[in-house]
């Protein structure tokens, strides 16, 4: 009886299924077949994702489930595309948490990145939604801008409720220690973007996998992390390639769009983990503390952090605006028998 040698079968096996191994695969995507598809841990969303499903056809009956809600609760038009927009968020929550035996992440409106107050208001709105669903939030991580008052409201959301955070539009190394430091339980810096702003305004417009300056950026804060014990751990997000991701295999976590994860499950090539605890161990990272000065100063340092943090919560904020529009219409057409 033959049998297949460890190498051969190694050959044999997908680059995603490998990754598999090393970190928690998670989809980047609001489309639940997908996630049917590449069988993730868990899933995460934002506006964008979501406004790109709420446009298709086959979820139609969650956008027109949720007007309905809205209008049901009552107040001002306003209240009612506010609560609308949250149990829409938390609908394609649901449906993705019958699909993934995880969590899912699911974003504070970005418009309110600099309000504590109202970030964490609404991350309660979100997660009540949930309970009355039947979903423990200990599977729901909500998404929060990494602003100093976004990282302040998941450092009270973690603490005084309970609530798991993760942090997003995460670019610079100061906000990464910030996180830790107010001990939330996930970050997601981004690879891509990162990529992106180096591509753009500088002479350099290709990089190998370890010399991208988004992998180089999430290999010092995992390793910082893992250096340090911080509890937060590490979900590499936003990628541009397939290389990038295989350049961080061994990060806590990585979410993976669909294209990409795609590409991967065709991939045959050889994935070892590139980031591990022993490694990290062994860095020359000296530990910091910021306080709320010292943190906009560092990141006020970090010119591409700065760019990409505010583009990135302008980019959510206007397709919050898209969607809020799309939702208004559609409102009227119910409150007009039209539907």
């Amino acid at each position: 009886m033959s049998s297949v040698s460890p190498d051969k079968r190694r050959k044999m096996e997908s680059a995603l299924n490998q990754l598999k191994k090393h970190t928690v695969v998670v989809a980047d995507t609001g489309d639940f077949n997908a996630i049917e598809e590449y069988k993730p841990q868990d899933s995460t969303t934002n506006p964008s994702l979501i406004l790109a499903a709420a446009k298709m056809p086959a979820y139609q009956h969650l956008l027109n489930q949720a007007i309905k809600f809205g209008i049901a609760k009552g107040g001002t038009e306003e209240e009612q595309v506010t609560n609308t927009m949250d149990k829409l968020f938390v609908s394609f929550g649901l449906e993705i948490l019958k699909k993934v035996p995880g969590r899912v992440s699911t974003e504070v409106d970005a418009r309110l990145s600099y309000d504590r107050e109202g970030m964490v208001a609404r991350a309660l709105s979100i997660i009540a939604l949930y309970e009355e669903a039947g979903i423990s939030k200990s599977r729901v991580l909500i998404k929060l801008s990494s602003t100093w008052e976004g990282i302040q409201a998941g450092k009270e959301l973690e603490e005084k409720h309970g609530v798991h955070c993760n942090m997003t539009l995460l670019f610079s190394f100061a906000q990464a220690v910030a996180c830790a430091e107010a001990n939330v339980t996930l970050i997601s810096p981004f690879v891509g973007r990162i990529f992106d702003w180096y591509k753009e305004n500088t002479d350099r417009k290709s990089y190998e996998p370890h010399e991208d300056p988004g992998v180089k950026s999430v290999t010092k804060i995992y390793n910082y992390y893992k250096k340090f014990d911080y509890s937060t751990v590490v979900m590499g997000a936003s990628f541009r390639n397939t290389g990038e991701v295989k350049a961080l295999a061994g990060c806590d976590l990585l979410t993976i769009s669909p294209s990409l994860l795609g590409e991967l499950s065709q991939d045959h090539s050889v994935v070892t983990a590139v980031l591990n605890v022993e490694t990290a161990k062994t860095c020359d990272l000296e530990k910091i503390h910021l306080d709320e000065k010292a943190f906009r100063w560092e990141h006020n340092e970090d010119r591409m952090a700065v760019e990409k943090l505010s583009d990135g919560i302008r980019k959510f904020a206007a397709d919050a605006v898209k969607l809020e529009t799309m939702i208004k219409e559609k409102m009227l057409n119910v409150k007009n028998g039209q539907q």
